[in-house]
């Protein structure tokens, strides 16, 4: 009798630790197919509810580019070799330039890529269904198959394309190119880019290892355009000149000052334009450089860029602020779609329980980001420009600092605001590209629009 009711002890003392672990299991399990503007909750940052049931309405599909003869026309073709990945032959693949107000075309045709492709526009404010984004604004190309992108180039500035489809293997491997927007006018300055990218280790410009010549008579202008293609951030510099940082994330520096003795951040997916006379060097780290010259010591300091160059009107008030999210990243033990593990949260809670951040056409919105997860986290909104109000507090004092792509480190909060100007269903994850099957992606959601595309399905959507 005594052993039957230790075992009976036994069986309670088991079901009361297995029961809930259990129910954590099966609540963390994810659909094989899914809507992803249905996933997690609706939050209307303060402001008028929002109708989050995506229902009529605007649909992804509607929202594309315009029809009519495209000014800049390009195919690029997906191959996968192995691990290493190629557009047209090359990684990078083709630079990209168009000038301001020309419509681009771009056919992306899959030749041999068997896990699909997309292409995404990063930093381009492209229309909702030109995004790029597999199982949310598009299927995902399959082997043989092709899909074309239309979009006009609105913003002048230095931008970058990707896959948007198993991005962390794909990018990694190489499926990437620069897209560079000439202002009207044309520009004066010599303007290479410089798309830094680590191939098994070793860090690259433009796809090749150390000092890559640059073609600059003594005295001429170079507008260096420089792209972090890689997950974390790197520092680059100027060696044997003064030098300014005219450009961040595709947007004017106003009145920038000249810079020496110090290095600029430039986070995951983000660029940076810096200007200086040649002869000097560009110099990205790992031995990777571009110019003339010999390489300075790594500068110990950062540019500030909260507090470069000079304030101007930022054209909207975001003390008038519509809705106003918080965007809290974390890190603890739990479930992530049945698999145990230490993943990131969002405002404490583990994917798909995250936020929808909904919005109307119109709302200002005022965001604060903050970072308790042990590591840096590169923070990138599609589909919107943010200006960065304040750092841990301190309020930005210089030009306004517009960003796509937020370097996040931890221990930081940063406040941003931006106008909710651009209709759809929006990605706003970490640029790290591991991270986000790993939970870190949230939404940004316009009111009444929805995807007539699915995560996961027979498109194989896997929208990293």
């Amino acid at each position: 009798m005594r052993t039957g009711f230790r075992a009976a002890i036994a069986s309670v003392a088991a079901l009361a630790v297995l029961g809930p672990l259990g129910w954590y299991w099966y609540d963390s399990l994810v659909p094989g197919t899914y809507d992803m503007a249905a996933m997690g909750y609706a939050d209307n940052g303060g402001g008028p509810p929002v109708d989050h049931r995506h229902t009529g309405g605007l649909s992804v599909a509607d929202l594309r580019g315009p029809s009519g003869r495209p000014d800049v026309s390009v195919t690029l073709a997906a191959r996968r070799d192995g691990g290493a990945y190629t557009l047209n032959g090359s990684s990078p693949g083709p630079e990209i330039r168009a000038g301001q107000g020309q419509l681009i075309e771009v056919t992306l045709v899959n030749e041999s890529v068997p896990d699909g492709v997309t292409l995404h526009w990063h930093g381009v404010d492209v229309p909702n269904g030109e995004d790029g984004v597999a199982g949310i604004t598009q299927d995902a190309v399959g082997p043989g198959d092709s899909h074309v992108y239309r979009f006009v180039a609105e913003d002048a500035g230095t931008y970058w394309y990707h896959s948007h489809q198993v991005s962390h293997e794909q990018v990694r491997g190489g499926l990437f190119g620069a897209l560079v927007v000439t202002p009207k006018g044309g520009i004066t300055a010599r303007d290479p880019v410089v798309a830094v990218h680590t191939y098994q280790g070793r860090r690259t410009i433009n796809g090749s290892p150390g000092r890559t010549p640059l073609d600059a008579a003594p005295g001429e202008t170079v507008r260096a355009r420089v792209i972090n293609t890689d997950a974390g951030p790197i520092r680059v510099w100027v060696s044997g000149t003064a030098y300014r940082v005219v450009a961040v994330d595709g947007r004017d520096v106003h009145e920038p000052a000249a810079i020496t003795g110090k290095a600029v951040l430039v986070t995951a997916g983000g660029r940076v334009d810096l200007e200086f006379a040649a002869p000097g060097r560009v110099d990205t780290g790992g031995g990777a450089a571009i110019g003339s010259g010999e390489a300075s010591a790594e500068p110990r300091e950062l540019v500030d860029l909260l507090a470069y160059g000079r304030s101007t009107p930022l054209g909207f008030d975001p003390a008038r602020a519509t809705r106003v999210f918080d965007y809290r990243i974390g890190r603890r033990f739990g479930f992530l779609d049945g698999v145990p593990g230490l993943w990131w949260t969002v405002n404490g809670k583990l994917f798909p329980d995250v936020p929808m951040f909904m919005v109307r056409t119109g709302d200002v919105v005022r965001m604060t980001i903050s970072n308790n997860s042990g590591e840096v986290h590169p923070m990138h909104l599609h589909g919107h420009h943010a200006v960065v109000l304040s750092r841990n507090g301190t309020a930005a004092t210089g030009s306004p600092w517009w960003v796509d792509s937020l370097d996040v480190g931890d221990g930081d909060s940063y406040e941003i605001a931006f106008v909710a100007d651009n209709p759809g269903i929006w990605a706003d994850h970490c640029h790290n590209l591991e991270h986000v099957p790993e939970g870190l992606v949230a939404h940004l959601a316009y009111e009444n629009v929805s995807t007539p595309y699915r995560v996961g399905g027979d498109a194989g959507n896997v929208p990293e």
